[in-house]
Formats: C-alpha cells, structure tokens, sequence
C-alpha cells in the first residue's frame, strides 16, 4: 500500500477535504468570471486590458491557485501512473476529443451560416468563433503568456482537479454514501455511478456541447472501469484539452474553450 492508499484509509476527512477543496476552488472561480467579469468588463477602447477581457487576469490566478492546492494536497491522489495506461489515455483522449469537435467540424463542413436548427442545434452544430481568443490582447508577449498560461490551465489544472474529484472521490462517494466510501477501491462498475456523473460532467458544460459530452464522458467511465488507473484518466482529460486548444487556436474556433 502505498501513501495515496495509506492516507485515504486512515484519514477519510482529510482525504475528501484533498479531493473536494480545488475542485470548489476552481467551480468558485468560475462563478466570479461569470457573474463578476460581467460586471466590469467594458469592451471598447481605451480601458485596460482587464476590463475588456476579465478572463485574461482571471484564468492565470485560477491556474496559480488551483496548482498550488494540487501540490499541497499530491500526497492523497493515487495516480499509479503506469507507461501502458499512459499510452491508452493518451487514445482514448485523442478519441474523445474527435467525437467533442466534430459538430463544429461538420458546421464548416457544410457550409453552414448563422444558429443551427433542429437536431442540428441538439447535436452542437455551431461555428464556435466567439470566445478566448489570446491575440486580441494586441501585444505578442502578453498573447503568448496568456496563450501558454490558458494551456496549463486546460491541459494540467483541469484535467487534474475534475478527475480528481468526478473518479476518485465522487465515483466512491455514490457507491457507498451511507458507508466508508473512501475505503472503496478505484474504478468499481455501478450503473448508477455511470448516469450521476456523466449526467453532471454534461451539465457543467454548456448546451452546444451536450452530445460530445455525452460521448466524452462515457469514454472516460468506460477508461476508469477498466484501468482502474487514476492517471490513465488525467492523461485521458489533458490529452484532449490540449488537442482540443491546438484546434481552437488553428482554426479560430476560440467558443470551444
């Protein structure tokens, strides 16, 4: 047994506080973009840079902050970080990011223009061009942090803190609410684990990314069940934000991230 696994027997509260904590961190700062950056973004110019685009001051605390907590609480995440299950993380994000940008693939495809209808609007079918975009900050030094700052936010801090907490602790959380849920090992099959947590992972997107995060989230349930390997599914989830990022950046899809 190693320290990971010593820890999440031994000190279930401080286990949970490890896995909960940055997971809120990140969702609160997600709350004060939203509601927050409304409030003082003023997009013309002649403002500062932070009040046009609240999202570049934003992400790079989010990111600090959210690293810092990951560094202070490694010693209760069981990685197991294994070559193999690196290697099939690695396919299954390449695979599950495929699915996520094929909507806004076939929207350019078809040559479509303006909101799409119908089951083309449920499917996510949009042109997703408005969104972060580093170069409208207009100066290549302050585009390049920003650039590489919203990275290590999608590809590491993301992909850690949501595994962290939707496989590790809340898969465990459902199986067995009423008991010691913290002595449950990783990666055990429920159905019910299946729908709560691919139903949330759905919902804490937005609507035009619904079907590729149907497909995406059932990926990864299916990833954890079979390597029971914490770190095949982090590799799953910063294999495909960064792809998805290189996509976004390549074809000025910036509404993906």
């Amino acid at each position: 047994m190693n320290q990971a696994d010593h820890l999440r027997t031994t000190q279930p509260s401080q286990w949970a506080r490890a896995h909960v904590v940055p997971f809120v961190v990140f969702m609160a700062f997600m709350l004060v973009l939203q509601f927050g950056g409304e409030l003082i973004r003023q997009d013309w110019p002649g403002q500062p840079w932070w009040r046009r685009w609240p999202e570049h001051l934003i992400y790079p605390i989010q990111t600090i902050v959210g690293l810092t907590l990951i560094l202070r609480y490694r010693s209760y995440y069981e990685f197991h970080w294994q070559l193999r299950w690196i290697f099939i993380g690695a396919i299954f994000g390449a695979v599950g990011i495929g699915f996520w940008l094929l909507p806004t693939t076939l929207y350019d495809h078809l040559g479509m223009s303006g909101d799409a209808e119908g089951w083309r609007k449920w499917l996510g079918l949009a042109k997703r061009d408005k969104g972060f975009n580093p170069w409208e900050l207009g100066h290549p030094v302050a585009s390049w942090a920003s650039l590489v700052m919203r990275f290590l936010r999608a590809a590491v801090l993301v992909a850690l803190v949501e595994e962290i907490f939707w496989r590790s602790f809340l898969a465990r959380y459902i199986m067995d609410m009423d008991g010691n849920y913290a002595k449950r090992p990783f990666g055990e099959h429920q159905w019910k684990i299946f729908l709560i947590i691919t139903l949330a992972f759905i919902f804490v997107h937005a609507p035009v990314d619904y079907a590729g995060a149907l497909i995406y989230g059932s990926l990864t349930y299916l990833l954890c069940i079979w390597s029971k390997n914490l770190g095949a599914c982090v590799v799953m989830h910063g294999t495909a934000n960064l792809l998805m990022g290189l996509y976004a950046i390549a074809y000025g899809k910036y509404g993906l991230w």
